[in-house]
């Protein structure tokens, strides 16, 4: 036991014992709403030919239906375990071509946004630490977290966390196709935000992504209050869940990161790449040539700029990359030569992803700020899905795994945050 890592993350670990011995049981003729509907609020449809219409699309856009007997799924821009998406995104816009002044909810469904409330002399800038106005998008990813607690049950924070910092990811990628500056805050006035937009212990924002530019005219604090909305019909609270979310609000000794990305992706086959991304289900057991897994590493380790800059360690098992040496790496040293594929396939609840990929990863943190390095760990997740199919590699994220048994693996007390593998 871990006693200096966060307690949630302590009680909701896999072993190979608890998935045998306390199995979900999913209510599946009652799956909550998976889109959040407003209403009476004025609806614009997305127009994709305009770019900050399609800057908003990138972020969480449906990009593809799967129907099955009694079910269907709409597969978004972002991945999400379960197509659960338990994530709503919504925005300050000022001053933006196409988009007039005010506060929106994203709504994927119908791919339009939806205007909450207006603003002329006031907004949302003064809860960033703004007192001038600022132009631009001030985006803020919100958790509906019964969306995934329905599935997974008090493990569904952590994937709340890993899908906000895909949108977070997606909100990057984009902001590079369109070549807009931005960056990413966790430490803001989220409890009086949460009260503003009328969320009841169902919702809660977790993280913001600022595309502004500053003037010189003051700011009013808008003290608006929206009309609760249910984003999930049906809702079975979780205590566990909910006390997480508080407990993970204070940010303890923050550093920033104030350099950005250097990508150098073809911007117009990146796009593409945007909206075709998939999560793949099964790797043909093919190879990669190191310089492709070189250029991979290189975008996923760039820097990420934000407010709370926290370490990620990215592992890496090495089962099927040309000219490099089979075993576990960190830092792009060997820390464990030999053919590990099939223990990595079953430290990812042995499922077959794990050792057929390519490459198998493991991102860890010892961070006291859970939701930010959690986050932070979707952006990553985000551009290992990116990169790898710009290449034309398949990716799958991976959010369950024997997390001490990795550790073990690893050889290392800390916390286990994300598995992807990527592959042929």
């Amino acid at each position: 036991m871990f006693q200096d890592f966060f307690e949630y993350h302590q009680q909701t670990k896999h072993s190979y014992y608890s998935v045998r011995s306390n199995p979900n049981r999913i209510d599946w003729d009652n799956p909550p709403f998976r889109f959040k509907p407003y209403f009476e609020s004025k609806r614009v449809v997305l127009d994709l030919e305009k770019e900050n219409h399609r800057f908003i699309y990138q972020s969480a856009g449906i990009t593809a239906k799967k129907t099955y007997p009694g079910v269907e799924y709409y597969l978004r821009v972002i991945p999400s375990a379960g197509a659960l998406y338990p994530n709503e995104i919504y925005f300050q816009s000022r001053n933006n071509q196409d988009i007039d002044d005010g506060i929106y909810h994203y709504d994927s469904s119908s791919n339009s946004i939806e205007l909450l409330n207006p603003i002329e002399d006031d907004g949302l800038d003064p809860y960033f630490g703004y007192e001038k106005k600022q132009n631009g998008f001030i985006f803020l990813v919100s958790s509906v977290y019964y969306r995934s607690s329905w599935k997974y049950k008090n493990r569904g924070f952590r994937y709340c966390l890993l899908d906000a910092g895909h949108i977070l990811g997606a909100l990057e990628a984009s902001s590079y196709v369109f070549s807009k500056p931005y960056e990413i805050r966790y430490d803001f006035d989220k409890e009086s935000l949460n009260k503003m937009f009328g969320f009841d212990r169902d919702e809660f924002f977790t993280s913001a992504f600022l595309v502004t530019f500053p003037t010189n005219k003051e700011v009013k604090k808008s003290d608006f209050k929206l009309n609760y909305a249910s984003a999930t019909g049906d809702f079975v609270e979780n205590e566990l869940i909910e006390y997480a979310y508080k407990d993970s609000l204070p940010i303890l000794n923050k550093q920033a990161q104030n350099s950005s990305a250097s990508f150098n992706y073809n911007k117009e086959v990146f796009q593409e790449t945007i909206l075709n991304r998939r999560s793949i289900r099964e790797f043909n057991q093919g190879s990669m040539s190191k310089i492709e897994f070189e250029m991979i590493m290189k975008n996923i380790k760039d820097n990420i700029i934000s407010d709370c800059e926290e370490e990620v360690e990215i592992y890496y098992v090495i089962n099927r990359v040309k000219d490099m040496i089979l075993g576990l790496y960190l830092d792009d040293k060997i820390i464990k030569e030999g053919d590990l594929k099939q223990k990595a396939g079953y430290l990812c609840l042995e499922q077959d992803l794990g050792k057929s990929s390519a490459v198998t990863f493991f991102l860890t943190t010892k961070s006291k700020n859970y939701q930010a390095a959690y986050q932070k760990a979707g952006i990553i997740g985000h551009r290992l899905y990116l990169a790898s199919n710009y290449l034309g590699y398949g990716c799958s994220g991976i959010g369950a795994y024997y997390d001490d048994e990795v550790c073990e693996f690893i050889g290392d007390n800390t916390m286990v945050l994300y598995a992807l593998a990527i592959g042929k």
